[in-house]
């Protein structure tokens, strides 16, 4: 568990190198998650890469873990809330029209991403 716990941190650091060394404009935990899943991917396709933590499924159990105890992550952000309240009171209207308006944009992203989605996996189905 403690291994696979470091490897899943280790993409993490090596997304936050990468975004840092490269200037890119993506956020570092995009680039390590995209980094461990080519690792997982790769670990499929080679029976050379399953060794330490990524035998037995070690990684996908730590990951398990992590998301049963997610509520936890954000004990953080509410008391970040709570001390800003003031904030809050006096920017109330802003903030929610902003929270709408994100809330209406990820959700036509998501429709659009399925649909794009369908679409070419419909389309490849069909040049078999």
């Amino acid at each position: 568990m403690i291994a696979s716990l470091s490897l899943i941190l280790l993409c993490q650091l090596a997304g936050e190198a990468i975004v840092r060394g490269l200037g890119a404009p993506v956020p570092a935990p995009v680039i390590g998650l995209a980094l461990l899943l080519a690792l997982l991917l790769a670990r499929d396709q080679l029976s050379v890469l399953e060794f330490g933590p990524l035998r037995n499924d070690g990684v996908e159990e730590a990951a398990g873990g992590l998301l049963r105890h997610m509520s936890l992550m954000f004990v953080p952000a509410g008391v970040g809330v709570v001390q800003q309240l003031d904030l809050i009171a006096d920017r109330g209207v802003a903030i929610t029209l902003v929270l709408a308006a994100s809330v209406v944009i990820t959700l036509l992203a998501t429709v659009a991403t399925f649909l794009a989605s369908a679409w070419l996996i419909a389309r490849l189905r069909g040049a078999r």
